[in-house]
């Protein structure tokens, strides 16, 4: 196969950036920040279903998840919901790959030169080190992918039960409207798994209710702030496809 058309190389770079931030989020997804510290402002003391002391405290993924619900949206208006959901199917499986590989990486035995290093000053036994980035838990992947699916499924559902009423105006409603809903999911489906299924952990459902509106807070306010992002990205597409082929595109990809 060559991609010597133009709809052929959007949709190789489109999927290309849809699946690399998609892995991208789930290896930087480890490091937890504080907004409130990025921002340079006061924490937040949020007393949520009696869960006290709660402030924005993100997971790292949340840095490029919204590059993969732009291109969720973008591969949806041009290319339709089939291929949003090969995709979505495909990512799921790399993720399940690359965790394997992580796994096995894991157990290889480690070079005796590099069991400790000295990192700014500090000794640090690296085969620990790798392991406590790398080595995410069975029900934390197995609730990522889940949640990464469902939000996938329930996007492309409300983006094209919204199209049917707006037809080809108000992308802006369409794209940030089933982000927030599938964003929603998200937020709560990967904790759900992760910490109140999972007997290691123990998490009320309060706590559940409270970490996960918290974090949707969080995702609601960028969605919104995203979405001049998006039509700057429809732009640019229309523009090298062509205000005809374009059109036509986003036609066909209607019927689904």
């Amino acid at each position: 196969m060559t991609f010597k058309t133009k709809e052929s190389r959007l949709l190789l770079i489109l999927g290309a950036f849809f699946v690399a931030n998609t892995l991208i989020s789930e290896f930087i997804g480890v490091k937890i920040f504080s907004v409130e510290g990025v921002l340079g402002i006061k924490k937040f003391d949020i007393n949520l279903f009696g869960v006290p002391n709660l402030s924005f405290n993100m997971s790292a993924g949340v840095i490029t998840w919204p590059i993969v619900f732009i291109m969720t949206d973008i591969i949806n208006e041009y290319f339709g919901v089939r291929q949003v959901r090969f995709l979505s199917i495909l990512t799921a499986i790399l993720i399940g790959f690359a965790f394997l590989v992580l796994w096995m990486a894991m157990r290889l035995q480690p070079a005796d030169f590099w069991l400790t290093q000295k990192v700014d000053g500090q000794q640090l036994n690296m085969p620990r080190a790798f392991n406590a980035i790398f080595g995410q838990g069975m029900w934390i992947i197995v609730g990522s992918i889940t949640a990464f699916l469902i939000g996938q499924m329930v996007d492309v559902l409300i983006f094209h039960k919204i199209k049917k009423f707006t037809g080809e105006k108000a992308l802006w409603l369409r794209a940030t409207g089933s982000t927030l809903v599938s964003q929603l999911i998200d937020s709560f489906v990967v904790i759900f798994i992760a910490f109140y299924l999972n007997p290691t952990y123990h998490w009320s459902w309060q706590m559940v209710a409270a970490i996960g509106l918290v974090g949707y807070t969080y995702k609601f306010i960028v969605a919104l702030l995203m979405t001049p992002i998006l039509y700057v990205v429809h732009t640019i597409i229309d523009r090298y496809l062509g205000k005809d082929l374009a059109h036509r595109m986003i036609k066909l990809a209607a019927r689904g």
